[in-house]
């Protein structure tokens, strides 16, 4: 045991400017993981970019450690948190899911992305057991090739190495798949919402979009560091590039923050004083839905708001941060689908179009077709007749 701590202590310990940009940005990853652990709600989609940028922090202190040489300080730990890396895409991709569809991850449903960390886990306990000459050696094979070698057991088995040999392909096959589904998933919202491709404005479309093209640059710029070093010798570029996303998302939570408004400190939303913590848009919904409220000509934000007992205000606050819309287009949006319904329903056959824009709640033909083309990208008649059967 003497040699190998002799061997363990000739590592030598290295800060530079490399290190010192490495440190900032994994301080700041898990900043920002805290700060949006902090600030968003349960089961909400930020929430698992977080946990994100939360395995990311981890992972690359691993990395600082071994680059600084202080890994020899806790060599046991050395490779202990390579599963978390397969866990960094999948958050991501949970997060563009969240954010386009509003629906939580379920263990019940996404199960099957835990797979691949699990199993990679699993086959890597032989390693996290093995003795710490062993973690030492591997330790050297990454950062100190032409170091003395600590003596192995021969009957030491090193069967994890199928898996742990191919790992730098592992991490490239989860980039690449995730980014193709979270590119999938941005590209069905942007049809759902742009039939004439005019590009969709909504925040939750531009910060996904700039999610897969994020992991794009990131499945790029990984395959050439893993191209151009062996083993662990170019991770630290890998952590440089955190560092910007880091620093960017950092920059983009500011942007949206009202510190910067000048009715910050007290705005609409803070100034009301009948408000109910209990209200939420799945309630709004529910009676809006339920009650047929949205084909009354007499729907308004006002109105509504009388009916919940509630500020108007802060209906407005809730439609607007959980639909991206404001309460008038939310309740033609409503509008519109029913009018999609009648207007190839038999049932409906006798009514000219602008009456069934009446029968839906619009008060005008002009506020229907306005309306209808905003949110279908075409007009009633036209929708009418190619929707109609071929003959």
């Amino acid at each position: 045991m003497d040699v190998l701590e002799q061997l363990i202590e000739q590592i030598p310990i290295r800060h530079n400017l490399t290190s010192s940009i490495m440190l900032i940005g994994i301080i700041q990853s898990f900043f920002i993981s805290i700060v949006i652990f902090a600030r968003s709600k349960k089961n909400y989609a930020i929430k698992y970019l977080g946990w994100s940028f939360f395995f990311s922090s981890i992972v690359f202190f691993d990395t600082y450690l071994c680059y600084t040489g202080l890994m020899k300080k806790v060599l046991f730990l050395n490779d202990s948190t390579e599963f978390l890396v397969l866990l960094v895409f999948p958050f991501s991709y949970f997060s563009v899911y969240g954010l386009i569809k509003r629906a939580p991850i379920t263990l019940k449903k996404h199960w099957w992305h835990f797979i691949l960390p699990t199993v990679y886990f699993l086959t890597q306990v032989p390693f996290f057991l093995a003795p710490l000459a062993v973690k030492y050696n591997a330790y050297l094979g990454a950062y100190f090739p032409s170091f003395e070698t600590a003596e192995v057991s021969e009957s030491f088995s090193y069967g994890y190495h199928v898996i742990k040999d191919i790992f730098d392909w592992l991490i490239l096959f989860s980039i690449l798949f995730y980014t193709l589904m979270s590119l999938k998933l941005v590209l069905a919202e942007r049809s759902k919402h742009d039939p004439n491709k005019i590009k969709p404005k909504s925040g939750k479309y531009i910060f996904t979009r700039n999610t897969v093209v994020v992991l794009l640059l990131l499945l790029i710029f990984i395959f050439a560091v893993f191209y151009s070093y062996e083993d662990d010798g170019g991770d630290h570029y890998i952590v440089f590039f955190q560092t910007l996303i880091a620093f960017s998302t950092t920059y983009l939570i500011m942007a949206e923050s009202r510190f910067f408004e000048k009715s910050w400190i007290a705005d609409k939303y803070e100034t009301i004083s009948n408000l109910k913590s209990d209200l939420d848009f799945e309630k709004i919904q529910n009676y809006v839905d339920t009650e047929d409220y949205f084909l009354s000509q007499q729907a308004s934000l006002h109105n509504l708001a009388s009916i919940l007992k509630v500020h108007p205000n802060q209906i407005s606050k809730i439609i607007n941060l959980e639909n991206d819309s404001n309460f008038n287009d939310y309740i033609n949006q409503k509008r519109v689908e029913k009018a999609k319904a009648r207007l190839v329903d038999t049932t409906y056959a006798h009514l000219t179009i602008e009456a069934i824009g009446t029968s839906v709640g619009f008060k005008s033909k002009s506020a229907f077709y306005s309306a209808f083309k905003k949110h279908t990208g075409t007009s009633p008649s036209a929708f009418t007749k190619e929707s109609s059967p071929k003959l």
